[in-house]
């Protein structure tokens, strides 16, 4: 059975920081990406990670802010998030699949969690 499970996720001022967790089981050799959407605003991938870990992708909006790491021994993937914005403010998806770099081919998806971020 495959599941991924999310934790983090809150309220922080703007340029504070938050970390998001995925922990997934079933799945083997997997890609993980995490996605936002806000309300009324379509699904955005955010950044992604390879299962071997030595290629990522990041949004332009995010580079040199968030960091995408993961820890195959334990199954998680971290999401980093510093000197957030306002804008980044959405729902966050942890997801997996085999092609890291194409939002369209993600397969399994986590429960999601709110990151607020205030002025």
């Amino acid at each position: 059975q495959v599941r991924l499970e999310q934790s983090g996720g809150g309220l922080v001022q703007a340029g504070g920081s938050l970390r998001l967790s995925c922990a997934a089981s079933g799945l083997s050799s997997y890609d993980i990406g995490w996605f936002r959407q806000a309300p009324g605003k379509g699904r955005e991938l955010v950044t992604a990670i390879r299962w071997t870990g030595e290629m990522t992708y990041y949004a332009d909006s995010v580079k040199g802010r968030f960091t995408i790491s993961r820890d195959n021994d334990q199954n998680t993937v971290t999401l980093q998030m510093n000197s957030l914005k306002p804008e980044d403010t959405a729902v966050y998806y942890c997801a997996a699949g085999y092609y890291y770099d194409l939002p369209d081919e993600y397969k399994y998806w986590g429960q999601g969690t709110q990151v607020t971020v205030s002025s």
